[in-house]
């Protein structure tokens, strides 16, 4: 695996990766090297067949404040390729979590902002400490959103919330964001990373080849008609029936015992 600047990359015995952004100083804004950083981190993590559960923080108080205005990424043009790169790093960074056939988890520490909304925005799974707070906050530097937020905001939230977050670029608090359908869970700041692990634990015990099908029919399910979703998951559970993980659930139901999947 290799070694990212401003990311600490961490994965345990049970197929958790950890993926912190580590500019605890400037609350883990993104300057050139961490935009690159994190896109890179997740596509090796979404290839890597150790890795059952992808888990995306951030080190210090803030999970991302967005683009470091005081040394924002330089985009890349050394080749035509670069210049004419459609997605840029924030479009990759969500292009690649949506491509991790993995759960991916945001674990919001602290302000989510700009990007860094974006990239929680883009996660399979949103837990909040109490005290996170999220924004789009575009607005508030005269610019249009990006990272997937125009995307992504409608779909978690509905069109009213979503214009209302964005226009005004107010910050969401926890307390909101699990109101309104933001966040999957919000956590007491002193239990934050403990639950966190556990949740993430419990995700990685799970059927991998279960979960990517079930990953592939969320992602476009906003986009496919009744009759092709329903042809796409027949289809998907066909798949999973010809799995080794199927007989072993069988198995141990029978046993009355938890499964042990193995991504076969």
């Amino acid at each position: 695996m290799a070694d990212y600047e401003h990311l600490r990359i961490d994965t345990t015995a049970d197929g958790v990766r950890t993926i912190t952004l580590d500019r605890p100083d400037r609350l883990n804004a993104v300057n050139s090297a961490l935009a690159f950083s994190v896109g890179d981190a997740l596509a090796d993590a979404g290839t890597d067949d150790a890795v059952r559960v992808v888990v995306i923080t951030g080190a210090g108080r803030a999970f991302c404040a967005g683009l470091d205005l005081a040394e924002p990424p330089a985009l890349p043009s050394v080749t035509r390729a670069d210049r004419l790169d459609p997605y840029a790093w924030v479009g990759t960074w969500v292009q690649r979590v949506i491509a991790c056939e993995k759960p991916v988890i945001a674990a919001v520490n602290g302000p989510a902002a700009g990007a860094g909304f974006g990239l929680a925005l883009a996660c399979d799974i949103r837990l909040l400490a109490s005290s996170a707070r999220m924004t789009a906050g575009y607005v508030r530097r005269g610019l249009s959103p990006d990272a997937g937020v125009t995307y992504f905001l409608p779909r978690h939230v509905g069109l009213a919330r979503a214009s209302d977050i964005l226009l005004t670029g107010r910050d969401v608090d926890s307390s909101e964001s699990l109101l309104i359908g933001l966040a999957t869970m919000v956590i007491p700041d002193e239990e934050f990373g403990a639950m966190v692990a556990s949740y993430a634990s419990r995700l990685a015990a799970g059927a991998p080849i279960a979960q990517a099908l079930t990953k592939r029919l969320l992602v476009q399910s906003f986009d496919r008609p009744l009759d092709a979703a329903l042809r796409d998951e027949l289809t998907q559970i066909k798949v999973c029936f010809g799995t080794r993980d199927v007989g072993e659930a069988m198995t141990a139901f029978r046993e009355k015992r938890l499964p042990a999947f193995t991504g076969q």
